[in-house]
């Protein structure tokens, strides 16, 4: 069982919050991230959410509970493309980097470059996931994706293989700051906890750990992630480049659009976290046991 696969099912309800909720009060387009310029949209429903509760319960009255886990194939696959790398060879470029030096730059440096390796990978994962969100949204317009596998296809037939990895290096930058963020926070707290021995290597040393991992990664990501998913949102031509969509963000919406939807978005990553690490955590010791049992029997 992969555990990044059991952290976006039990996420998926709060990922789909998270894209309705509206900090201001009319929309309910793809993302509270893509906010500014959803209000143009015609085809999009007017309807109020009213904080996190409010969107939940919203969304199951008009939609149905289902629609708290829409999008959960193109989630699956983006995870499992994503954090297999950015978190499964963390550990490997860590000692790869330097054997003995566990510093916070070595760590730092190990996050950035798994997280970097992840996007380049598996970026039209991300593209999919977030054009096919988007899509499902809309109200009245064609229907344009019969699913993630036919808006691979769709996507690359009319704009070409390039547009699956539209949005890459603002995407790099932002798996960078995440992948920091989580991996090397979560690393730092769990090594002060144990060291300080504060609590032991259980389940509640891998919650704390993962929980103000979440957090952290949520203050220094949401700006980005927030440019990301707008111009990677974007019609053709609208935005010159990420840079052009994050000057145009400061002007007509100020610095405060950089942290739409941040409540929803730490729950989600919160929760993500707490998830995936203890996961993590538990596969990691079962599979110890395992192979000191092996080597037992074998002797």
């Amino acid at each position: 069982m992969d555990p990044n696969m059991v952290a976006c099912g039990t996420t998926r309800g709060l990922d789909q919050r998270e894209e309705k909720l509206d900090d201001s009060h009319t929309t309910s387009d793809f993302s509270s991230q893509i906010q500014g310029e959803s209000r143009t949209c015609k085809a999009s429903r007017q309807v109020k959410y009213k904080g996190v509760l409010g969107t939940i319960s919203t969304m199951v009255k008009m939609e149905g509970p289902k629609s708290l886990y829409k999008g959960l194939v193109a989630g699956l696959q983006r995870q499992m493309s994503f954090a297999s790398v950015r978190i499964g060879l963390y550990d490997s470029v860590k000692e790869l980097y330097t054997p003995k030096d566990t510093s916070i730059f070595t760590r730092l440096l190990a996050g950035c470059t798994t997280g970097a390796m992840a996007v380049t990978c598996a970026q039209p994962t991300d593209v999919v996931k977030v054009r096919f969100q988007a899509h499902i949204q809309l109200v009245g317009a064609p229907k344009r994706y019969n699913g993630t596998v036919d808006a691979y296809r769709t996507i690359a037939r009319e704009e070409g293989v390039r547009g699956l990895w539209k949005g890459t290096f603002p995407n790099i930058t932002r798996n960078a700051i995440v992948n920091c963020g989580e991996m090397v926070t979560y690393d730092l707290i769990k090594e002060t906890l144990l060291k300080y021995h504060l609590m032991t290597d259980n389940f509640p040393c891998h919650f704390v750990a993962a929980f103000g991992a979440g957090f952290c990664a949520t203050v220094v990501a949401s700006p980005v992630d927030v440019v990301k998913t707008r111009y990677m949102n974007s019609s053709a031509g609208q935005y010159k480049n990420a840079l052009s969509c994050m000057l145009t963000m400061v002007v007509k919406e100020g610095p405060n659009a950089f942290y739409k939807g941040f409540i929803p978005s730490f729950l989600r990553l919160g929760s993500w976290n707490v998830v995936m690490f203890v996961s993590y955590e538990q596969l990691k010791r079962l599979m110890v046991l395992a192979q000191t049992k092996d080597c037992l029997t074998s002797s």
